[in-house]
This record gives structure tokens, sequence and C-alpha cells, in this order.
């Protein structure tokens, strides 16, 4: 899938972090200074995670002023290629890193920190004119995208007999993507197991409007996406095992959103954060998580999360 641009921000450090950042002084000239003030922070990965960094750039913005951070949405695993390739500084995920993406970073001499910067409820979506499926329980989700379904699953009737004998036209993510891993995993038991006639995008704004113009459409992804778009589209509630529960902050922090609840990564390379923008800007993530969160509609991290992440940023740089 093509690569989708999220948006850039323009950020920068005070003018003591940036002369530091060169191995200057304050005494240090103003080329040195515009030299660095040009630095970008390269951030590529997740389109679930995207909005979050983006909103982190904008906030560290007001604050900082010169150092460019750009924002790319290739999927958590075309993320990983990139990074583990040295193409980028940051690598956004919805997923922990696999034991091949990290062979493959070091085989290549990329050392990396993670951090959890957030928390999310995958969202299950309709279309507004879809009237019947208020709550799906797992194993009408699974029967819906397991593989066996590849045409033969087609008609909302075959799902469950109260259903409307509509067409079942289904959206998600990408093979690249971590959503497309994670909600494989948690709804067909298997990571990658999926149906293949449904139409697969790295671009999360496609499943929006895909879903939003079809009256028998359904699709998955972060709840953020959702919460942008709720005049266009329904959330459906999840029956994990122990009744209907909506996808919010509030669920998926009380942990009754079941099975979709998830943590959501940044991966830092080691040689990147030895730049003091760098570093600053992971340091930022983690201090400023309520705000940040807020900001892109996410779930904040648990106070446990946000203590082993703040130790996580506490060794970058070294």
């Amino acid at each position: 899938m093509p690569t989708t641009k999220w948006k850039m921000a323009a950020i920068a450090l005070p003018a003591a972090l940036i002369l530091a950042a060169c191995g200057g002084t304050n005494e240090g000239s103003a080329d040195e200074t515009t030299e660095v003030a040009a630095t970008e922070i390269r951030i590529d990965g997740s389109s679930t995670v995207a909005p979050l960094a983006a909103a982190a750039g904008e906030l560290f913005k007001a604050e900082n002023a010169s150092v460019n951070v750009s924002v790319g949405t290739s999927g958590t695993g075309g993320g990983f290629k990139k990074f583990c390739a040295g193409e980028t500084d940051i690598s956004n995920a919805s997923r922990a890193i696999k034991d091949e993406e990290a062979a493959e970073c070091a085989a290549a001499g990329i050392e990396f920190t993670e951090i959890i910067v957030a928390n999310d409820a995958l969202t299950v979506v309709v279309s507004k004119e879809n009237d019947w499926a208020k709550c799906l329980t797992v194993d009408e989700l699974k029967k819906m995208w397991e593989p066996t379904a590849e045409g033969k699953i087609t008609s909302w009737s075959q799902i469950n007999s109260s259903f409307p004998d509509e067409d079942l036209d289904l959206y998600g993510a990408g093979t690249d993507s971590g959503t497309f891993d994670y909600f494989t995993k948690e709804i067909n038991g298997e990571e990658g197991a999926s149906r293949t006639d449904y139409n697969p995008t790295e671009d999360d704004n496609v499943t929006v409007q895909g879903v939003s113009g079809s009256k028998g459409g359904l699709g998955y992804f972060g709840l953020s996406y959702y919460e942008e778009n709720m005049d266009k589209l329904t959330a459906v509630e999840v029956d994990g095992g122990e009744g209907c529960v909506a996808p919010s902050i509030e669920s998926a922090q009380a942990g009754t959103y079941t099975p979709l609840s998830r943590p959501l990564y940044i991966y830092v390379s080691k040689t990147a954060a030895a730049k003091a923008e760098v570093a600053a800007f992971a340091k930022y993530f983690i201090d400023n998580n309520e705000a940040i969160t807020l900001k892109a509609l996410f779930v904040p991290l648990s106070a446990d999360q946000k203590t082993a992440s703040a130790a996580a940023v506490s060794t970058l740089g070294q």
C-alpha cells in the first residue's frame, strides 16, 4: 500500500539544548545553531499511532521552535522495515516488534528502545444506515473474518439469522499493519489469518469513506479515527464473553473492552537518541502524556505504564 504522509509539524528545542546537541556552548556561532535547527526527526509506521505522534509534535512545537518532525504512515510492519534500514529515527507501532523484525534490526546494527505511549480500543464500525448490528460477539466477528469465510460468507444474514439479507462489505487494515496483526490474532485466533476478499488499506480514512458509504459496510481501526468520524459511523459494541461493551477510554482503561484493547508503542533508535532533540521529544511524549492523548483522543497511560515508560526514556542517549 502507498505511504500516506499524516502531517508535518515544525518543532524546536531551547537554544541551550540545540547548542548542546552540536557540542557547542551558549557562545556558539549563529551558523552552528542554524545547522542543528534544520535537523529532522523522522517518524514512520502505524497509521493508528500517527495522529498521536502528530499531536505530540504540535504540542512540543508550542513550547519549542525549529526541529522538523515528519510523521508517515507505512503501517507498523512497513515502518519497521524503514526503521531497521536506518531510514527513520522513531517507529510508530500498534503492536510489539516481532522477533524477526528485531533480528533484522540487529543484523543492520540498529539498537532501539521500546516505549509504550498510549492505549487504544480497536473499534469495529458500521454505516449509520446499519440499524441491526448494535453488538457483535467475537464468534460473529470471526465468522465474518476467518479465512474459511472467503467467498462464502457474503451476507449479514449468514452471520445472524436476525440480520437482514444485506451484502457484507468489509474494510480493514492491510497486511503491513499492526492493527491487522492484532485483530486477526484476537478475533481469528492466529496472527495474519484472515479472508483476503475484503478492502485492505494502510489509510484508515479509506475505511471511513468505504464503510460510511455502504449500508452493509463494516470495518475496524483505532478509537481515535472513530471519534473523529462519529457523525459518519456507528461503533459496534463487542461481546468478549461477558456481555456487550462499547469501545471507550473508560472501558479500555478498566480492561472491560475485551479482547480489543491494546497498548501502543514508539521505538526509538539509540543512534538517533544520541541527538538531544530526539531524546527531548521522546521525554516530552511521556512527561505530557495526558495532554497528548487528550488532544489525539487516545487512552492515556496507566500509572504503572507511565512509570515504566519514563524509565525507558531515561536511558536514551546513554
